[in-house]
């Protein structure tokens, strides 16, 4: 169900054809497809089986089998998904900071396409805002939920002050050691080798980095020049066993190394880490960090939670009120002109009279207008719930039939 970056224009331009007095903002990350649409008359808002329809063509698919497979909220709950997706709290990872400029994206190439209208601006710059208030009044993003970023920054950070003039060594050339280069390159760190059994692949992930490669059998050579060695390989048994360690060990005159081992089984012998100046930690010691922090951030889930709720209720607060503007004016104008015709026809029949009489009646026709509208046009105002002022907004444009 997921879109491309390139996609999307040409997906809102379809819905556009197809719906053309509908708002709409297409969101499609690694891990979620949403199509938030928006209309200010219900009547010309497409029905649930027409988006679902609208999704399953754009991907060649069928409507029917993949219309149980997807959620619908609507009004207010829309609004709160929205604003909790933005603020990252529906993220596979709780708290992380990609989603927001995801949102933006989402958002800012839809108005590129001119699929935003007045709601979805609204909805959407509110939502970015949202965010941005739960990140500064809570913790939600406070401590890494990676390994390689706590292996980076919560652990090497630890041994070294600085990493711009240390040696890496990357023992591996996976996706961990790709998301730990990453990590390392962001610390500054720029002396980086890598070695891996299949060479081709050691190339390619040096280059992609700006590093060096070197062959598998170097690596005992490389290792008696390493600062910091991070070990990914998915070998079943050690790839460096404490007697290989020892014979290199007196080359490296005490020279204290950093070692992390990120492989399942390990790729260190876990005696090294009692060798002199060997610093070695396991996948193990980073997942307590990681599982500390993601609890950290768990206990932070009911303040932003209290958050986005206040938020939902004020933005339908003051969505329900701007939406009672063009009512109340229906309201009155048709009420003054029931009562100009009146006081027409009354100041005919009653030819002859003054001007001051004249006015007093019209005085009076004001008043007992005034006096009837005035409950309603209150109770329109002043109510804070939004559901109840919805209600309330239904039965007056019923009442005094004000549907057209």
């Amino acid at each position: 169900m997921a879109f491309r970056p390139d996609e999307v224009s040409g997906a809102l331009a379809e819905f556009r054809n197809r719906f053309p007095n509908t708002e709409a903002v297409l969101l499609s990350t690694c891990n979620r497809t949403e199509l938030y649409t928006a209309n200010s008359e219900p009547s010309d808002s497409p029905r649930h089986v027409e988006i679902v329809d609208f999704l399953a063509d754009m991907h060649g698919l069928d409507g029917e089998a993949l219309f149980e497979e997807l959620f619908l909220h609507r009004g207010e709950e829309a609004i709160r998904h929205l604003f909790t997706v933005a603020s990252s709290l529906h993220s596979m990872v709780i708290g992380e900071v990609q989603i927001l400029s995801q949102v933006k994206d989402a958002y800012q190439q839809a108005t590129e396409s001119k699929s935003t209208g007045q709601i979805t601006h609204t909805a959407f710059q509110n939502a970015i805002r949202v965010a941005k208030r739960v990140a500064n009044e809570t913790n939600i993003h406070g401590g890494r939920l990676s390994i390689p970023s706590v292996a980076v920054n919560d652990f090497a950070m630890r041994i070294f002050e600085r990493l711009d003039d240390k040696f890496v060594l990357i023992l591996g050339a996976g996706e961990m050691a790709e998301e730990t280069i990453r990590y390392l390159s962001e610390a500054k760190a720029s002396n980086i080798t890598v070695v891996n059994r299949d060479p081709s692949r050691a190339e390619a992930l040096a280059a992609k980095y700006g590093g060096r490669s070197a062959s598998w059998e170097q690596r005992a050579e490389q290792l008696t020049k390493a600062d910091i060695v991070v070990a990914t390989t998915g070998a079943k048994e050690p790839v460096v066993s404490l007697g290989e360690f020892q014979r290199i060990e007196d080359r490296r005159f005490q020279k204290p190394l950093f070692i992390l081992d990120l492989a399942v089984p390990r790729d260190f012998d876990p005696a090294i880490g009692n060798c002199l100046g060997v610093y070695l930690y396991s996948i193990d010691d980073l997942e307590k960090v990681v599982q500390s922090n993601q609890i950290l951030r768990q206990k932070e889930w009911p303040r932003a939670k209290r958050i986005i709720d206040e938020e939902t209720q004020q933005f339908m607060g003051e969505l329900d009120h701007r939406s009672t503007g063009p009512t109340i004016r229906r309201l009155k104008k048709n009420a003054d002109d029931i009562k100009s015709a009146e006081l027409s026809r009354l100041l005919h029949k009653l030819d002859g009279l003054d001007d001051r009489s004249q006015a007093e009646i019209s005085q009076s026709f004001n008043r007992l207008v005034n006096k009837l509208l005035h409950p309603p046009l209150e109770s329109l105002r002043d109510e804070q719930r939004s559901e109840r002022r919805r209600g309330l907004l239904e039965a007056v444009r019923k009442l005094f039939q004000l549907e057209e």
